[in-house]
């Protein structure tokens, strides 16, 4: 049966604000390259929607990591936090105060998952946080160069995300956080550890 006028415009209006939607979740995300967002943030689309700029996430961090971006940066985000990982690093602190100072929800650790079995003694698992991307520059690392060095050395605090082989130490991003504590503790001007948003290193892969 053919439909009536009034619900073909239902339709293509509904089409209409789906395809708004999703342009300005696109310009929202290709505007957050520029910063990296505290952790466990939303998307940003959804976090600039859920964020009041309280700056009780801010004020919650231990270690000043968390900043609010300046007005330079446009209206939208104008005093959200962002996080300063290439002159601080994120201690991934087991009570994430600044988690759980956002009451609006914009910073949200997922559900707990149950492990495997009926044990009294099952824990919890909560993911880690992705915060960004971290990856050793050659060039910069002395141990790449010759020198023994070893600063990073017991930096990482997640298991298997920073390796060695042999003396050279290497970042593997199936486990790294990118929380950039190793980039704190290199002794080398400019830093031989990198840090980009997690955007910028699936575009180098892709």
């Amino acid at each position: 049966m053919a439909l009536d006028r009034r619900e073909l415009f239902k339709r293509g209006l509904g089409k209409a604000v789906d395809m708004a939607v999703k342009e300005v979740e696109h310009r929202a995300n290709e505007n957050a390259r520029h910063w990296i967002r505290p952790p466990y943030a939303l998307d940003e689309l959804d976090f600039l929607i859920k964020c009041t700029r309280c700056s009780d996430c801010i004020e919650a961090c231990p270690h000043d990591v968390l900043f609010p971006l300046p007005p330079k940066r446009g209206l939208q985000v104008v005093s959200t936090p962002a996080m300063d990982l290439l002159n601080k690093a994120c201690h991934l602190c087991s009570d994430w105060p600044c988690v759980t100072a956002c009451t609006p929800g914009a910073l949200l650790r997922p559900a707990p998952v149950e492990t495997d079995g009926d044990n009294e003694n099952n824990t919890a698992n909560i993911p880690r946080p992705r915060l960004a991307a971290a990856s050793i520059d050659t060039a910069k690392c002395l141990p790449y160069k010759g020198p023994e060095c070893g600063a990073c050395a017991g930096s990482c605090p997640v298991p298997n995300a920073l390796v060695w082989d042999g003396s050279l130490p290497r970042i593997d991003p199936e486990f790294c956080t990118g929380c950039a504590l190793c980039r704190e503790v290199c002794i080398v001007e400019p830093k031989a550890v990198m840090i980009r948003h997690l955007s910028h290193a699936q575009s180098r892969r892709e």
